[in-house]
């Protein structure tokens, strides 16, 4: 399996993306990379480490996408020649099973629909991702691509979604759950109460378990948590503040007094299972679903142990054939919401 790399891509570019690959390269003796981006930044940063150095291809570049331009910026400035192009397009061409980037995320995300083109049946594509919860993980779409989504989208995000679950959770009938303002049927926008309607009256291959609120997505009540963009990425800062708020708070607490000192001691082995637990960088990658090929996002600030965690998604993605899966269910669900239902089955009586 060979990963593309966008080497510029991120708050500090190669000097994290290096060090990830490398730790992904001991991981995964088999892995190949395509480190894109500019040489003289990049060679350097191999040398350190002769493992990934002996399995990775530099491609070079010195055009970079920065933070903070804009998508339709990216794409006229970047077309063809920028890192960040050219790691998705060795994903098109076949030299690499899957790309992963820490940049821009609207120009990635402009950039790979543009090369990779949405699958048919899918509309918009979504992001979806990894949410640790008090049962174990859940997967939360759409983080950020999609604002504002209709009902018809919601349904192919939970299609995805639940197509995803499969493969990263290794369930036979993950459930689904629409995010919305209550659990009654009457509660939320047009667009969520319709999808949910959608999803209760067809005959989707999807455990469907109705409305779900956010503090379910905490919880894991579902499996799979569909939302739009807007809301979606809303939801995902606010825990990820959350969690740093909280960890703030813990460390003023237990340097306020001396027993308070001592109580951190004792209970040091805890609190490092907490850190463990609530740790962002073991949670970090988005995987673009919806598309023809892999393209997972990594966080912009990351290290690289976090870095390397959004490789990891991005090598299960391909090892469970994810695209493939999304592609056969879409084909379902489309055949099956275009079916009539047993109203307009029933021919009208013939008149005597």
């Amino acid at each position: 399996m060979t990963i593309a790399l966008d080497a510029m891509g991120g708050d500090t570019g190669p000097e994290v993306v290096i060090p990830g690959a490398a730790l992904c390269a001991i991981r995964h003796p088999e892995l190949r990379f395509l480190l894109v981006g500019d040489r003289s930044r990049i060679a350097p940063l191999l040398e350190r480490h002769p493992k990934l150095k002996q399995r990775a291809e530099i491609r070079h570049t010195e055009v970079l996408v920065t933070m903070d331009a804009k998508p339709s910026q990216a794409l006229r400035q970047g077309r063809g020649k920028s890192s960040m192009w050219m790691t998705i397009d060795a994903v098109r061409t076949g030299e690499a099973d899957a790309a992963v980037s820490a940049g821009n995320t609207g120009a990635l995300m402009a950039m790979a629909r543009f090369i990779l083109k949405t699958l048919p049946g899918i509309s918009r594509p979504a992001i979806a991702a990894m949410w640790p919860t008090l049962r174990s993980e859940s997967i939360v779409l759409d983080v950020g691509a999609t604002i504002g989504a209709n009902a018809s989208q919601l349904v192919e995000f939970a299609v995805m979604g639940e197509a995803m679950a499969r493969c990263l959770f290794d369930l036979e009938r993950p459930t689904v759950g629409l995010l919305n303002v209550g659990v009654e049927e009457i509660k939320g926008a047009e667009q969520v109460r319709e999808a949910g309607r959608i999803l209760r009256e067809s005959r989707l291959p999807i455990e469907y378990a109705g409305f779900v609120e956010g503090d379910d997505i905490g919880k894991g009540t579902v499996d799979v948590v569909v939302t739009e963009g807007f809301t979606g990425n809303i939801a995902l800062k606010a825990a990820e503040g959350t969690a740093k708020q909280l960890s703030t708070y813990l460390k003023l607490c237990l340097s306020r007094t001396l027993m308070s000192k001592i109580g951190a001691v004792l209970a040091s082995g805890a609190f490092a299972a907490l850190k463990d637990r609530m740790d962002p960088r073991k949670h970090n990658g988005g995987v673009f679903l919806g598309l023809n090929g892999v393209v997972v996002k990594s966080h912009g600030g990351t290290d690289a142990l976090g870095f390397a965690t959004a490789i990891d998604v991005a090598i299960e993605t391909v090892k469970n054939d994810l695209v493939s899966k999304i592609k056969t269910d879409v084909a379902i669900m489309t055949g099956l919401l275009r079916e009539p239902g047993p109203a307009e089955d029933k021919q009208p009586e013939p008149s005597l």
